[in-house]
């Protein structure tokens, strides 16, 4: 059985931990806002779904550790947000063009930025 006050603490550390209001956190593992305001107040207990759905959307947290404060968090320091280590340099392939927006001439594109769904990114620089 999950100790609902305890529950709400490790939620309360996941939204501080991760920088996100109450509001952005629903928006982020797709539930309503309202379920997220009813959890942190005690009015509801949470849902299997909702703790699948964390558990998903954030890879450091881990399942026992959300449920019963058992284990760790985040799960893997090293890929933790507080200790996020700066992209590794890539050189452009030799038949790459060089980056000029279709716009106004006199605006040029210094850096484009690609986030991908496990939470990694490459940043291309325009060398």
């Amino acid at each position: 059985m999950v100790n609902t006050s305890d529950f709400i603490g490790r939620l309360e550390h996941l939204l501080k931990y991760y920088g996100l209001s109450a509001s952005s956190f629903a928006d982020k593992i797709n539930v309503q806002r309202s379920s997220i305001s009813h959890l942190l107040s005690g009015r509801n207990k949470p849902s299997l779904d909702f703790v699948l759905k964390v558990v998903n959307v954030f890879p450091d947290v881990n399942l026992y550790w959300l449920l019963n404060g058992k284990g760790t968090f985040p799960t893997d320091a090293e890929n933790s947000p507080a200790k996020t280590k700066a992209p590794p340099k890539t050189n452009p392939t030799p038949n790459t063009l060089p980056l000029k927006p279709t716009g106004n001439p006199k605006k040029t594109i210094e850096k484009i930025v690609i986030f991908y769904s496990d939470g990694s990114f490459e940043a291309y620089n325009n060398e």
